[in-house]
C-alpha cells in the first residue's frame, strides 16, 4: 500500500516563498511508486490541498484531512517544509502530535527552543558550546547604546530573535547606525539579539538522523560577496558555498564534534543545519535551523549529495525515520 504524504509548505513568515520552492522540490522528488504526495499550502487565511491543476481543496483542521470529489483523504505522515512560523517554531509539531500524525521535523519542544536564538544559546551554554557575546532587547525596552557597545563591541550584528532566512539582520559599524538597525529587526520580531562580530571562517553543518544514526554531513564553507551572509547572499547567489569546506583536519574534527553534540544535547530529530564561525581556532555557534532550505541550491541538499545521498534518499529517509 502506498503511503499518503502531506507536504506542508508556505507558512506565516517572510520566508513563505522559499518554503513553497522547498516543498515543491520534495513533491517532485518523492518516489511515486512508494508515496502518494500531496502539496498542502499553510497560510494564515487558508489551509488547502493544491492538486495537479492548482485547484484548491480546504483542509479539515479537526483531523488534518481533505475531501476531494466526495472522497476523504487522510495522511500517514507529514513532510514539514515550512521555514519560519508555524512550521519551524513548534506550532505544527504540537498540532500533529495531538492528532497522532507522524511528521519529519524535530518535536515541538526542540523546535520552540531552536527557533528562539536566545533560548537555544542559553540551553547549550552549560554544555560548553562557545557563542558570540550577546545583548538582548525586547520591544519597549530603553535602548542604551553605550551599554550595548560595551558588551558586544563594534562592528556588531543586530538580529531578530525569532526569524529565519536572515530577515531583519544588519551589520552595524558605528554607534549612530544602531537605532536604525534595531528598528529593522523590530519589523520582524518583538525580541532582538545583538551579537559581537566574529571575524573568521563561517561554516554550515548539516546533521540528520540517517538510518537510525546521528550523521554529520560534509561541511559547507560560506564566503559571502556581500558584507555578511544575508538574504541576498543566501538566495540570490551573492555567496560562494564551498562543500566540502576548506578546513584543517583539526578544525573539521572540532566543528563536527560540536555539531553532533548540539544535535544530541537538544535531542533533535530529522534535519538540522547549524552555523558556526571560527574564532581563535574554535567554532562558535550562531544558530540552529530545524527546517533548512530544500531547494536544489540549498546547503543541506548540497551536503547530502557530497555524502553520496541523493535528494530522493534524503527525503525517503526522513519519512522512514518519522514513521518508526
Amino acid at each position: 500500500m502506498k503511503k499518503n504524504i502531506a507536504i506542508i509548505m508556505g507558512g506565516y513568515s517572510s520566508e513563505y516563498k522559499i518554503s513553497l520552492i522547498s516543498g515543491t522540490v520534495v513533491y517532485e522528488t518523492l518516489d511515486s511508486s512508494k508515496y502518494n504526495a500531496y502539496r498542502i499550502h499553510i497560510f494564515k487565511d487558508k489551509w488547502v490541498y493544491v492538486d495537479g491543476n492548482d485547484a484548491e481543496f480546504p483542509i479539515d483542521k479537526n483531523d488534518f484531512s481533505v475531501t476531494v470529489n466526495g472522497q476523504k483523504i487522510t495522511f500517514d505522515c507529514v513532510f514539514n517544509a515550512i521555514h519560519g512560523s508555524p512550521g519551524e517554531d513548534g506550532h505544527m509539531q504540537a498540532y500533529f502530535k495531538l492528532l497522532n500524525i507522524p511528521q519529519t521535523a524535530c518535536d515541538m519542544h526542540q523546535a520552540t527552543i531552536t527557533f528562539n536564538k536566545r533560548d537555544c544559546l542559553s540551553v547549550l551554554k552549560p554544555y560548553g558550546i562557545k557563542t558570540a557575546e550577546s545583548y538582548y532587547i525586547n520591544l519597549g525596552d530603553v535602548i542604551d547604546e553605550d551599554a550595548i557597545i560595551n558588551k558586544v563591541g563594534l562592528p556588531c550584528f543586530v538580529k531578530a530573535n525569532k526569524a529565519g532566512s536572515s530577515f531583519g539582520v544588519s551589520k552595524v559599524y558605528k554607534k549612530e547606525e544602531l537605532q536604525q538597525a534595531i528598528a529593522v529587526s523590530f519589523k520582524e520580531d518583538d525580541e532582538i539579539i545583538i551579537e559581537s562580530f566574529l571575524d573568521g571562517k563561517e561554516v554550515s553543518v548539516g546533521v540528520i538522523t540517517y538510518k537510525g544514526e546521528t550523521k554529520v554531513l560534509p561541511i559547507t564553507e560560506i564566503v559571502s560577496e556581500n558584507d555578511f551572509f544575508d538574504y541576498e547572499a543566501k538566495y540570490q547567489g551573492k555567496s560562494q558555498e564551498i562543500t566540502p569546506a576548506r578546513l584543517t583536519k583539526e578544525e573539521e574534527d572540532k566543528v563536527n564534534k560540536v555539531a553532533k553534540q548540539v544535535y544530541e544535547a537538544l535531542k533533535m530529530k530529522g534535519f538540522s543545519r547549524s552555523e558556526y564561525i571560527f574564532k581563535n581556532g574554535e567554532p562558535h555557534l550562531l544558530e540552529v535551523n530545524t527546517i533548512p532550505g530544500l531547494t536544489k541550491e540549498s546547503i543541506l541538499p548540497q551536503q547530502a549529495k557530497a555524502a553520496g545521498i541523493s535528494l530522493a534518499e534524503l527525503f525517503d529517509n526522513a519519512i522512514e525515520e518519522a514513521l518508526k
